[in-house]
């Protein structure tokens, strides 16, 4: 991509972008991608997003739907090229439309991230509780393994009741055809748990050990109402059954989980686990309020447009985060207060985030600190630990490097912060 930039009136630069043909062809394909993500369209093997969009939803041109989405693909690379920190995602502005073969020019009107100053750059001072790990979180662990590796034993036969127990035989079929993976000779199952359909577990309630039943339910994305496609179940419960939980002792050890010498040798390596855990927990909290003390000292007036762009963050972050929850977003909302509570909650959050951002971007120019690969490295692994190389190759081959440097030059002055900090640590409360 060929960038020039143009300095403007008030700071700001004008970047004029040309984007190569093989650009223009990548930004459309990662377009298609995102839409059939968005859309949930299934491709066919050997077959391209562009086919599967034309024959499922009748969309011809797939390149012209997703315009928008390929056009900014492409703005982070002419910021980056120029080696800018935007305050603000910038807005592009487009003469054409973006077309195979053809090169494509933008052009964006960048307002660079402000430098900021700090009324002091003395060590901070914080007060921080005294690292401990709670010996009921290790019995915890333990509860939770014995509840992994629990016995399913014959009870007392009763009619089935909400939140039992049993051992069931199940002979399912859909539109005549058996259903190999629902159908069983016997499977423990637990009332209750979501396994099945209400409309299943309701006609389970009152069945006798040794009852065989017919039972029909609402096959599963069909309306509930009788009259859509339905599944056909002949269930037989075969026992009423309880949950028996294993002692975890030296005998189980060693026959279930033998690299532990005993009982004491897994409590103790659940015990190490949880306190490397909650230690890189407290180094976070302590560099947390680090930050957050140093923000204290920020001065200067933040724009408009940046408050509105962090806000606009947070909300798709917390969207997505409680829909992965399956929690209405209107829901939280009322349980924040009202509308009104959750937008100054979330302004206030937003002015809180780029307050120590800025406030760490004026310490890291202040001690004049410079990046090295490993500071890269270690921004990619605060995002995802199980795989920071694919972190930082995808930010650097998608136009995030600016991003990925502006983490890494936070992180890198956040804890030089707490190295050179006056750290105070509460007496125990006494028990």
């Amino acid at each position: 991509m060929k960038v020039t930039e143009k300095k403007l009136d008030g700071g700001r630069i004008q970047l004029e972008a040309v984007a190569s043909t093989a650009e223009v062809s990548h930004a459309l394909t990662v377009a298609h991608r995102g839409f059939a993500q968005q859309m949930n369209l299934r491709v066919a093997p050997g077959g391209s997003v562009a086919q599967a969009a034309e024959k499922g939803l009748g969309i011809k041109d797939l390149d012209a739907v997703v315009q928008q989405q390929a056009v900014e693909y492409l703005v982070p690379f002419a910021i980056d090229k120029r080696n800018i920190t935007p305050a603000f995602p910038p807005v592009p502005k487009v003469a054409s439309a973006l077309k195979r073969g053809q090169t494509f020019s933008f052009s964006l009107v960048v307002t660079p991230k402000p430098d900021y100053e700090l009324t002091s750059y003395d060590p901070v001072t914080i007060t921080v509780p005294p690292f401990e790990l709670d010996p009921k979180e290790v019995d915890e662990q333990l509860a939770q393994l014995a509840d992994n590796y629990a016995d399913f034993v014959a009870d007392d036969p009763h009619p089935v009741r909400e939140g039992d127990i049993m051992l069931l035989a199940l002979e399912a079929s859909r539109n005549g055809e058996r259903m190999e993976g629902l159908s069983t000779e016997g499977r423990t199952y637990l009332m209750g748990m979501g396994l099945m359909p209400e409309e299943f577990e309701r006609q389970l309630v009152g069945m006798e050990v040794g009852e065989t039943k017919s039972i029909s339910f609402a096959a599963p994305g069909a309306p509930d109402d009788g009259e859509g496609e339905r599944i056909d179940c002949t269930v037989t419960v075969k026992e009423m059954q309880k949950k028996v939980l294993p002692a975890i002792d030296d005998e189980w050890v060693a026959k279930n989980l033998p690299l532990y010498r005993d009982a004491a040798a897994l409590r103790g390596g659940i015990a190490d686990r949880l306190t490397a855990e909650r230690r890189a927990q407290y180094e976070s909290f302590k560099m947390q309020a680090a930050a957050s003390e140093l923000a204290r000292r920020f001065k200067g007036r933040i724009q408009d447009e940046v408050y509105e762009a962090m806000r606009k963050t947070l909300l798709e972050n917390l969207r997505g985060s409680l829909a992965q929850q399956g929690v209405p977003f209107e829901q939280f909302v009322q349980s924040q207060g009202g509308e009104q509570q959750f937008g100054m909650l979330m302004m206030m959050q937003a002015r809180e985030m780029l307050v120590q951002g800025y406030a760490l971007d004026a310490l890291f120019r202040h001690e004049k600190l410079t990046l090295t690969e490993d500071d890269l490295d270690a921004a990619a692994r605060s995002m995802n630990p199980q795989d920071p190389k694919a972190v930082r190759r995808g930010m650097e081959e998608n136009g995030q490097g600016f991003a990925l440097r502006e983490a890494a030059e936070r992180m890198k002055a956040n804890r030089w912060l707490l190295e050179h900090a006056e750290v105070i640590v509460e007496e125990p409360a006494k028990s």
